[in-house]
Protein backbone atom coordinates (compact mmCIF):
# COMPACT_ATOMS: atom_id res chain seq x y z
CA UNK A 1 0.00 0.00 0.00
CA UNK A 2 1.21 3.45 -0.92
CA UNK A 3 1.51 6.20 1.90
CA UNK A 4 -0.80 8.15 0.00
CA UNK A 5 -3.31 5.81 0.32
CA UNK A 6 -3.06 6.33 4.20
CA UNK A 7 -3.85 10.02 3.72
CA UNK A 8 -6.78 10.93 6.31
CA UNK A 9 -9.48 13.09 5.90
CA UNK A 10 -11.81 15.23 9.07
CA UNK A 11 -14.62 17.23 8.40
CA UNK A 12 -14.75 20.35 11.07
CA UNK A 13 -17.48 20.14 13.43
CA UNK A 14 -19.38 22.84 14.95
CA UNK A 15 -17.49 22.13 18.21
CA UNK A 16 -14.29 23.07 16.23
CA UNK A 17 -15.26 25.95 14.78
CA UNK A 18 -12.69 29.04 15.17
CA UNK A 19 -10.08 26.90 16.66
CA UNK A 20 -6.63 27.40 15.30
CA UNK A 21 -5.07 24.38 13.02
CA UNK A 22 -2.34 23.09 15.97
CA UNK A 23 -5.83 23.44 18.59
CA UNK A 24 -7.52 20.98 16.36
CA UNK A 25 -4.85 18.64 16.14
CA UNK A 26 -3.88 18.48 20.28
CA UNK A 27 -8.11 17.98 20.16
CA UNK A 28 -8.37 15.57 18.02
CA UNK A 29 -5.36 13.69 17.62
CA UNK A 30 -3.03 14.51 20.55
CA UNK A 31 -0.94 11.83 19.71
CA UNK A 32 0.35 14.01 16.76
CA UNK A 33 3.05 16.46 18.56
CA UNK A 34 3.34 20.36 17.31
CA UNK A 35 6.63 19.37 15.75
CA UNK A 36 4.81 17.32 13.19
CA UNK A 37 2.02 19.45 12.72
CA UNK A 38 4.21 22.34 12.27
CA UNK A 39 6.65 20.66 9.61
CA UNK A 40 3.36 18.87 7.81
CA UNK A 41 2.43 22.96 7.23
CA UNK A 42 5.73 23.97 6.32
CA UNK A 43 5.85 21.21 3.39
CA UNK A 44 2.36 21.97 2.42
CA UNK A 45 1.50 18.33 3.68
CA UNK A 46 -1.57 19.10 5.35
CA UNK A 47 -4.23 20.60 3.16
CA UNK A 48 -7.52 22.79 4.53
CA UNK A 49 -10.39 22.40 1.66
CA UNK A 50 -6.93 21.90 -0.59
CA UNK A 51 -5.01 24.84 -0.01
CA UNK A 52 -1.97 24.85 2.44
CA UNK A 53 -2.38 25.77 5.73
CA UNK A 54 -0.24 27.37 9.01
CA UNK A 55 -0.83 26.24 12.26
CA UNK A 56 -2.37 29.23 13.44
CA UNK A 57 -4.92 29.47 11.22
CA UNK A 58 -8.73 29.11 12.51
CA UNK A 59 -11.23 26.80 10.81
CA UNK A 60 -14.77 26.93 10.18
CA UNK A 61 -17.71 24.38 10.17
CA UNK A 62 -17.63 22.07 7.25
CA UNK A 63 -13.97 22.83 6.12
CA UNK A 64 -12.04 19.44 5.03
CA UNK A 65 -8.64 18.25 6.72
CA UNK A 66 -5.97 16.26 4.71
CA UNK A 67 -4.24 14.68 6.87
CA UNK A 68 -0.93 12.69 5.67
CA UNK A 69 0.12 9.11 7.12
CA UNK A 70 1.74 8.86 10.60
CA UNK A 71 3.11 11.01 12.62
CA UNK A 72 1.58 9.59 16.03
CA UNK A 73 4.79 9.53 18.85
CA UNK A 74 3.46 6.34 21.51
CA UNK A 75 4.45 8.68 24.24
CA UNK A 76 1.53 10.68 23.51
CA UNK A 77 -1.94 10.08 23.40
CA UNK A 78 -5.95 10.63 24.64
CA UNK A 79 -5.73 11.38 28.88
CA UNK A 80 -6.44 7.65 30.21
CA UNK A 81 -9.69 8.04 32.66
CA UNK A 82 -9.16 7.83 36.30
CA UNK A 83 -11.57 5.38 37.88
CA UNK A 84 -13.11 7.31 40.46
CA UNK A 85 -14.57 5.87 43.62
CA UNK A 86 -17.84 5.67 44.52
CA UNK A 87 -17.36 8.36 46.81
CA UNK A 88 -15.98 10.80 44.35
CA UNK A 89 -18.62 10.34 42.05
CA UNK A 90 -21.63 10.84 44.70
CA UNK A 91 -19.93 14.18 45.55
CA UNK A 92 -19.27 15.56 41.92
CA UNK A 93 -23.20 14.65 41.35
CA UNK A 94 -24.02 16.55 44.10
CA UNK A 95 -22.26 19.60 43.60
CA UNK A 96 -24.28 20.00 40.63
CA UNK A 97 -26.44 23.10 40.67
CA UNK A 98 -27.62 23.63 37.19
CA UNK A 99 -27.70 22.00 33.78
CA UNK A 100 -28.21 23.11 30.02
CA UNK A 101 -26.93 21.01 26.93
CA UNK A 102 -23.99 23.18 27.15
CA UNK A 103 -22.42 22.69 30.62
CA UNK A 104 -22.79 22.06 34.23
CA UNK A 105 -22.87 23.79 36.90
CA UNK A 106 -21.07 23.06 40.37
CA UNK A 107 -21.11 24.47 44.18
CA UNK A 108 -17.82 24.38 44.50
CA UNK A 109 -17.37 23.71 48.70
CA UNK A 110 -14.59 25.82 50.13
CA UNK A 111 -11.13 23.36 50.47
CA UNK A 112 -11.68 21.23 47.30
CA UNK A 113 -9.14 22.64 44.85
CA UNK A 114 -10.17 23.59 41.22
CA UNK A 115 -7.25 21.75 39.48
CA UNK A 116 -4.80 19.39 41.04
CA UNK A 117 -0.81 20.22 42.01
CA UNK A 118 1.94 18.62 43.42
CA UNK A 119 0.58 17.75 46.98
CA UNK A 120 -2.93 17.68 45.70
CA UNK A 121 -4.97 15.04 44.63
CA UNK A 122 -8.46 15.38 45.11
CA UNK A 123 -9.98 17.93 43.18
CA UNK A 124 -12.91 19.21 40.96
CA UNK A 125 -10.70 18.29 37.71
CA UNK A 126 -10.54 15.03 38.87
CA UNK A 127 -14.30 14.25 39.28
CA UNK A 128 -15.08 15.11 35.65
CA UNK A 129 -14.94 11.88 34.43
CA UNK A 130 -17.62 10.90 36.55
CA UNK A 131 -19.76 12.40 33.67
CA UNK A 132 -18.19 10.71 31.11
CA UNK A 133 -17.98 7.23 32.18
CA UNK A 134 -17.34 5.25 29.19
CA UNK A 135 -13.98 5.25 26.81
CA UNK A 136 -15.46 7.42 23.76
CA UNK A 137 -17.56 9.87 26.12
CA UNK A 138 -16.62 13.45 25.97
CA UNK A 139 -15.33 14.76 28.66
CA UNK A 140 -16.39 17.90 30.59
CA UNK A 141 -13.72 20.49 30.88
CA UNK A 142 -12.83 23.58 32.95
CA UNK A 143 -13.06 27.07 31.50
CA UNK A 144 -12.22 29.04 34.39
CA UNK A 145 -11.31 28.85 38.17
CA UNK A 146 -11.67 29.14 41.72
CA UNK A 147 -9.40 29.39 44.81
CA UNK A 148 -9.45 26.21 46.96
CA UNK A 149 -10.85 28.04 49.64
CA UNK A 150 -13.60 30.10 47.92
CA UNK A 151 -16.77 28.59 47.73
CA UNK A 152 -19.42 28.79 44.89
CA UNK A 153 -20.43 28.96 41.03
CA UNK A 154 -18.20 26.86 38.87
CA UNK A 155 -18.54 26.18 35.29
CA UNK A 156 -17.85 23.55 33.38
CA UNK A 157 -18.40 22.79 29.90
CA UNK A 158 -19.57 19.13 28.02
CA UNK A 159 -18.21 20.09 24.96
CA UNK A 160 -14.86 21.06 23.25
CA UNK A 161 -16.85 23.65 21.13
CA UNK A 162 -19.27 24.99 24.47
CA UNK A 163 -15.54 25.20 25.60
CA UNK A 164 -14.39 27.29 23.48
CA UNK A 165 -17.46 29.76 23.72
CA UNK A 166 -17.37 30.00 27.29
CA UNK A 167 -14.14 30.75 27.46
CA UNK A 168 -14.57 33.64 24.95
CA UNK A 169 -17.20 35.22 27.08
CA UNK A 170 -14.67 35.06 30.42
CA UNK A 171 -11.54 36.68 28.42
CA UNK A 172 -14.08 39.22 26.90
CA UNK A 173 -15.04 40.04 30.30
CA UNK A 174 -18.84 39.81 28.58
CA UNK A 175 -19.21 37.33 31.82
CA UNK A 176 -20.94 39.06 34.72
CA UNK A 177 -19.46 37.00 38.06
CA UNK A 178 -20.60 38.46 41.58
CA UNK A 179 -19.45 37.38 45.01
CA UNK A 180 -20.05 37.81 48.75
CA UNK A 181 -17.69 38.64 50.79
CA UNK A 182 -17.43 38.91 54.67
CA UNK A 183 -14.48 41.57 55.79
CA UNK A 184 -13.11 42.84 58.99
CA UNK A 185 -13.95 46.28 59.76
CA UNK A 186 -16.36 49.00 57.82
CA UNK A 187 -14.95 50.48 54.13
CA UNK A 188 -15.01 54.52 54.83
CA UNK A 189 -16.02 54.80 50.92
CA UNK A 190 -19.24 52.43 50.88
CA UNK A 191 -19.62 51.63 47.46
CA UNK A 192 -16.70 52.13 44.62
CA UNK A 193 -13.68 50.51 42.33
CA UNK A 194 -10.53 49.41 43.75
CA UNK A 195 -8.06 50.38 41.03
CA UNK A 196 -4.37 48.68 42.01
CA UNK A 197 -2.27 46.61 39.39
CA UNK A 198 -1.22 43.26 40.60
CA UNK A 199 1.82 41.12 40.14
CA UNK A 200 3.51 37.83 42.05
CA UNK A 201 5.01 38.75 45.29
CA UNK A 202 9.15 37.83 44.97
CA UNK A 203 10.02 35.69 47.66
CA UNK A 204 6.60 33.74 47.75
CA UNK A 205 7.68 31.46 44.64
CA UNK A 206 4.49 32.66 42.86
CA UNK A 207 2.07 31.59 45.61
CA UNK A 208 1.34 35.11 46.59
CA UNK A 209 0.35 38.51 44.60
CA UNK A 210 0.66 41.77 46.06
CA UNK A 211 0.01 45.19 44.36
CA UNK A 212 3.02 46.85 42.38
CA UNK A 213 2.43 49.94 41.15
CA UNK A 214 5.70 49.78 38.60
CA UNK A 215 5.28 46.29 37.25
CA UNK A 216 1.76 44.74 37.64
CA UNK A 217 -0.46 43.93 35.50
CA UNK A 218 -4.11 45.98 35.69
CA UNK A 219 -6.64 45.32 38.08
CA UNK A 220 -9.90 46.53 38.79
CA UNK A 221 -12.80 45.49 41.70
CA UNK A 222 -16.62 46.69 41.82
CA UNK A 223 -17.47 46.94 45.14
CA UNK A 224 -20.65 47.46 47.11
CA UNK A 225 -21.02 47.31 51.02
CA UNK A 226 -24.58 45.65 51.87
CA UNK A 227 -24.61 45.63 55.55
CA UNK A 228 -22.30 46.05 58.42
CA UNK A 229 -22.45 44.86 61.84
CA UNK A 230 -21.15 48.44 64.18
CA UNK A 231 -17.87 48.54 63.15
CA UNK A 232 -16.69 44.67 63.65
CA UNK A 233 -17.44 43.55 60.18
CA UNK A 234 -18.88 43.97 56.75
CA UNK A 235 -20.83 42.09 54.09
CA UNK A 236 -19.43 42.94 50.60
CA UNK A 237 -20.56 42.32 47.15
CA UNK A 238 -18.04 42.30 44.83
CA UNK A 239 -17.79 42.28 40.86
CA UNK A 240 -14.18 41.61 39.47
CA UNK A 241 -13.73 43.84 36.29
CA UNK A 242 -10.18 41.88 35.79
CA UNK A 243 -9.35 38.47 36.74
CA UNK A 244 -6.10 37.95 37.94
CA UNK A 245 -4.84 35.66 40.43
CA UNK A 246 -6.07 36.57 43.91
CA UNK A 247 -7.48 39.77 43.06
CA UNK A 248 -10.16 39.90 45.39
CA UNK A 249 -8.43 38.76 48.21
CA UNK A 250 -5.56 41.45 47.51
CA UNK A 251 -7.62 44.16 46.71
CA UNK A 252 -9.40 43.77 49.97
CA UNK A 253 -6.88 43.29 51.97
CA UNK A 254 -5.03 46.43 50.56
CA UNK A 255 -7.93 49.01 51.70
CA UNK A 256 -7.38 47.65 54.70
CA UNK A 257 -10.49 44.71 55.01
CA UNK A 258 -8.94 41.70 54.64
CA UNK A 259 -11.88 39.03 53.79
CA UNK A 260 -12.69 36.98 57.59
CA UNK A 261 -10.02 34.00 57.83
CA UNK A 262 -8.52 35.02 54.76
CA UNK A 263 -4.60 34.62 56.87
CA UNK A 264 -2.14 34.20 53.65
CA UNK A 265 -3.27 37.83 52.80
CA UNK A 266 -4.49 39.61 56.06
CA UNK A 267 -2.74 37.55 58.45
CA UNK A 268 -4.35 37.53 62.29
CA UNK A 269 -6.25 40.66 61.53
CA UNK A 270 -8.44 38.77 59.25
CA UNK A 271 -9.88 36.81 61.90
CA UNK A 272 -12.58 37.81 64.72
CA UNK A 273 -12.64 36.56 68.21
CA UNK A 274 -15.40 34.12 69.27
CA UNK A 275 -16.96 31.67 67.49
CA UNK A 276 -17.23 32.97 64.22
CA UNK A 277 -15.68 30.85 62.04
CA UNK A 278 -11.91 30.61 60.73
CA UNK A 279 -12.51 29.30 56.88
CA UNK A 280 -12.66 32.23 54.36
CA UNK A 281 -15.40 34.20 53.34
CA UNK A 282 -15.17 34.62 49.61
CA UNK A 283 -18.06 32.56 48.00
CA UNK A 284 -18.78 32.89 43.98
CA UNK A 285 -22.52 34.18 44.29
CA UNK A 286 -23.70 34.07 40.67
CA UNK A 287 -22.77 34.00 37.29
CA UNK A 288 -24.49 35.53 34.02
CA UNK A 289 -23.41 34.24 30.81
CA UNK A 290 -24.28 34.23 27.06
CA UNK A 291 -24.81 30.68 26.12
CA UNK A 292 -23.23 28.73 22.64
CA UNK A 293 -26.61 28.99 21.56
CA UNK A 294 -27.37 32.85 22.35
CA UNK A 295 -29.63 32.39 25.47
CA UNK A 296 -28.60 33.36 28.80
CA UNK A 297 -27.41 30.97 31.72
CA UNK A 298 -28.14 33.10 35.39
CA UNK A 299 -26.98 30.64 38.15
CA UNK A 300 -26.70 31.33 42.03
CA UNK A 301 -25.03 29.13 44.56
CA UNK A 302 -26.41 28.74 48.14
CA UNK A 303 -23.78 29.36 50.68
CA UNK A 304 -21.51 26.97 52.61
CA UNK A 305 -22.33 26.00 56.13
CA UNK A 306 -19.99 28.18 57.69
CA UNK A 307 -20.51 31.36 55.69
CA UNK A 308 -24.12 30.68 55.95
CA UNK A 309 -23.79 30.66 59.92
CA UNK A 310 -21.47 34.17 60.17
CA UNK A 311 -24.05 35.71 58.25
CA UNK A 312 -27.00 34.60 60.73
CA UNK A 313 -24.31 35.21 63.73
CA UNK A 314 -24.01 39.24 62.66
CA UNK A 315 -27.70 39.73 61.66
CA UNK A 316 -27.14 40.15 57.62
CA UNK A 317 -30.41 39.68 55.84
CA UNK A 318 -29.65 37.34 52.67
CA UNK A 319 -32.16 38.82 50.62
CA UNK A 320 -30.30 42.53 50.90
CA UNK A 321 -28.12 42.01 48.15
CA UNK A 322 -28.23 42.32 44.42
CA UNK A 323 -26.71 38.96 44.00
CA UNK A 324 -29.66 37.26 45.72
CA UNK A 325 -31.81 34.82 43.67
CA UNK A 326 -34.05 36.38 41.18
CA UNK A 327 -37.78 35.37 41.88
CA UNK A 328 -39.95 37.29 39.82
CA UNK A 329 -38.60 41.02 40.16
CA UNK A 330 -35.29 42.23 41.45
CA UNK A 331 -36.38 43.78 45.19
CA UNK A 332 -36.25 47.14 45.34
CA UNK A 333 -33.38 49.44 45.97
CA UNK A 334 -33.34 51.02 49.50
CA UNK A 335 -34.27 54.24 48.35
CA UNK A 336 -37.14 52.75 45.61
CA UNK A 337 -38.77 51.46 48.66
CA UNK A 338 -38.74 54.93 50.89
CA UNK A 339 -40.10 56.66 47.59
CA UNK A 340 -42.33 54.13 47.11
CA UNK A 341 -43.35 54.43 51.51
CA UNK A 342 -43.73 58.44 50.78
CA UNK A 343 -45.77 57.99 47.66
CA UNK A 344 -48.11 55.64 49.49
CA UNK A 345 -48.43 57.97 52.17
CA UNK A 346 -49.44 60.76 50.08
CA UNK A 347 -52.04 58.75 48.44
CA UNK A 348 -53.53 58.21 51.69
CA UNK A 349 -53.23 61.75 53.03
CA UNK A 350 -55.42 62.68 49.67
CA UNK A 351 -58.16 60.03 50.24
CA UNK A 352 -58.21 61.29 54.22
CA UNK A 353 -58.58 64.47 52.90
CA UNK A 354 -61.58 64.07 50.80
CA UNK A 355 -63.30 61.96 53.72
CA UNK A 356 -62.87 65.06 56.14
CA UNK A 357 -64.41 67.25 53.53
CA UNK A 358 -67.62 64.70 52.78
CA UNK A 359 -68.05 64.55 56.65
CA UNK A 360 -67.93 68.16 57.09
CA UNK A 361 -70.93 69.27 54.03
CA UNK A 362 -72.90 66.19 54.54
CA UNK A 363 -75.30 65.01 51.94
CA UNK A 364 -77.20 68.38 52.22
CA UNK A 365 -74.53 70.61 51.93
CA UNK A 366 -74.71 71.77 55.56
CA UNK A 367 -72.68 71.12 58.39
CA UNK A 368 -72.38 68.09 59.68
CA UNK A 369 -71.72 64.01 58.56
CA UNK A 370 -72.54 61.29 56.30
CA UNK A 371 -74.03 59.61 58.87
CA UNK A 372 -76.93 62.58 59.54
CA UNK A 373 -77.21 66.18 59.68
CA UNK A 374 -76.09 68.65 62.58
CA UNK A 375 -73.04 66.03 63.69
CA UNK A 376 -69.96 67.47 63.25
CA UNK A 377 -67.33 65.40 61.73
CA UNK A 378 -64.19 64.35 63.13
CA UNK A 379 -60.91 64.29 61.82
CA UNK A 380 -59.83 60.87 61.09
CA UNK A 381 -57.41 59.56 63.08
CA UNK A 382 -53.43 60.28 61.53
CA UNK A 383 -55.16 62.90 59.07
CA UNK A 384 -54.24 66.62 59.64
CA UNK A 385 -50.01 66.88 59.12
CA UNK A 386 -49.45 64.25 61.43
CA UNK A 387 -47.18 61.76 59.74
CA UNK A 388 -46.19 64.16 57.03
Amino acid sequence: MKPADNVRQFTVTPDDSGIRLDRWFKRNLPQIGFATVSRWARTGQIRVDGKRAKPDDRLTTGQVLRVPPGGEDPRRGPRKKRELTAEEIEQAREMVIAETDSALVFNKPPGLATQGGSKTHRHVDGMLDAFAPGEDDIRPRLVHRLDKDTSGVLLVAKTPGSASSYSRRFAGRSAKKMYWALVVGVPDVREGTIEAPLAKQPGSGGEKMWVDEENGQPAKTRYRVVEHAAKRASWIELQPLTGRTHQLRVHLAAIGHPILGDGKYGGQDAFLTGSVSRKMHLHARRLIITEPDGGKLDVTAPLPEHFAATMEQLGFDQTASDAAPEKGPPPASRAEKKQKAKAHAKQLRKGRRGERRTRTVGAAGKPGSAKGPGKKGSTPKGGGRRGR
